[in-house]
């Protein structure tokens, strides 16, 4: 596409083709009439107002300054949607199943490859909770090859490693905006882990996660809670530390369902049982690469009364949380997504300045959470735009083409 030589409502209506959009369905994602859609990519109709253009840009997962014909796409989104396209090609192989395994591989002991992929899935988790999601993003496809071509090989051995990858997939492309290509991975982590509590729990805090953010809030709530259930101990006092991760986990994940839903009583009784839970765990723990704990359940609580619209009790709630010994020890991108939603609490109370001392801190701590994430260049452009805004996201913002 020659874009610089195009009108604006002709790269709408070309980045909506690439998106596999209908004009009904764009209109419908807007909040539009499908006329509206239709007048603005003959160009009848002008997109003259910046907070239209961006959310144009959100529902077409680019930059407003795509749509302006300025320069080309930015450097960490091209990088996203690369990355994203890579794990989709993953995904959608089949010659495991259908016979029709890559060679060329070194024929190893199926025990040794089982404990090689495992190192290899141990490395994603970590590289994914140092938030750098390029290069979980450039890891994934060669892993989700090789804990296929292993569980194929010997499914006892490798059937952790596998669902394990399929976890990482989930979050990862949650993270980048792909929320239906995360419901494929968590669905076959999900799969895979049939038969085993402890992996079925683990897999289904991923699924929760997905179904949050294609906003199915009941569904996420129904689910994780069976999975909560079925994995919870008798008596709380008597539980093991890595079943009570996953079991807290799960509620809390129930919990910011409920928030989504509008059930604030859901939400406190929720997060209540969570936290007795947590407080058998403690702080500085991450079974089940969950970070479950004391200090992540009062964060879980920052985020329920962001997502409920008390501004002001989960900007008091953060500033209370963030002050705990156990934040510094939870991994760099929970706490840079638990920024995320501080920064939007305070924009919500009409305080964009201490939206943006968070933000800096965000960046600081996990710059991918910013620079990659939909979600987070949307906060960092809301910000940007206020004229006390710092000078650092002001430059930023201006450096990622967001508008």
């Amino acid at each position: 596409m020659d874009g610089d030589r195009l009108p604006v409502g002709r790269r709408v209506a070309y980045w909506r083709g690439r998106r596999s959009l209908s004009q009904q369905v764009f209109a419908d994602r807007l909040g539009k009439s499908k006329s509206w859609v239709d007048k603005v990519e003959r160009g009848v109709r002008a997109l003259d107002r910046v907070s239209v253009l961006q959310e144009v840009a959100t529902v077409l997962r680019i930059d407003a300054a795509v749509l302006l014909g300025r320069d080309i796409e930015p450097a960490g989104l091209v990088e996203r949607d690369a990355g994203v396209e890579r794990i989709r090609a993953a995904l959608s192989r089949y010659e495991v199943p259908l016979g029709r395994a890559a060679g060329g591989r070194p024929v190893l002991p199926a025990g040794q490859v089982a404990r090689q992929v495992a190192r290899q899935v141990t490395h994603a988790w970590i590289t994914f909770q140092h938030a750098r999601y390029p290069r979980v993003a450039e890891l994934l496809p060669e892993l989700l090859a090789d804990v296929e071509r292993a569980h194929a090989g010997d499914p006892a051995a490798a059937r952790v490693p596998l669902v394990e990858a399929y976890r990482i997939a989930a979050s990862l492309l949650v993270k980048l905006g792909a929320p239906e290509l995360a419901w494929l991975a968590a669905d076959r982590a999900v799969t895979a882990a049939t038969g085993d509590r402890a992996l079925v729990a683990a897999a289904a805090v991923q699924l929760g996660e997905v179904l949050r953010a294609s906003a199915q809030f009941r569904a996420a709530k129904s689910t994780v809670l069976a999975a909560a259930y079925r994995i919870a101990p008798p008596v709380v006092e008597f539980g093991l530390p890595p079943e009570l991760s996953l079991c807290g986990t799960l509620l809390v994940q129930a919990a910011l369902a409920a928030a989504g839903d509008g059930d604030v009583t859901a939400v406190a009784d929720l997060l209540d049982e969570a936290a007795a839970m947590a407080a058998r765990v403690g702080d500085g723990h991450d079974h089940h690469h969950t970070g479950f704990g004391p200090t992540a359940v009062e964060l879980a609580r920052v985020a329920a009364a962001a997502e409920g619209g008390d501004s002001a009790d989960a900007v008091a709630r953060h500033e209370k949380a963030t002050a705990r010994d156990g934040w510094r020890w939870l991994p760099a991108e929970h706490r840079a997504a638990h920024l995320l939603d501080a920064a939007r609490a305070h924009l919500q109370a009409g305080d964009p300045i201490g939206a943006g001392r968070v933000l800096v801190e965000a960046d600081r701590i996990a710059p991918a959470e910013i620079r990659h994430r939909p979600a987070g260049r949307d906060v960092l452009a809301r910000v940007a735009r206020d004229p006390a805004a710092p000078t650092m996201l002001v430059h930023l913002a201006v450096t990622l083409g967001i508008g």
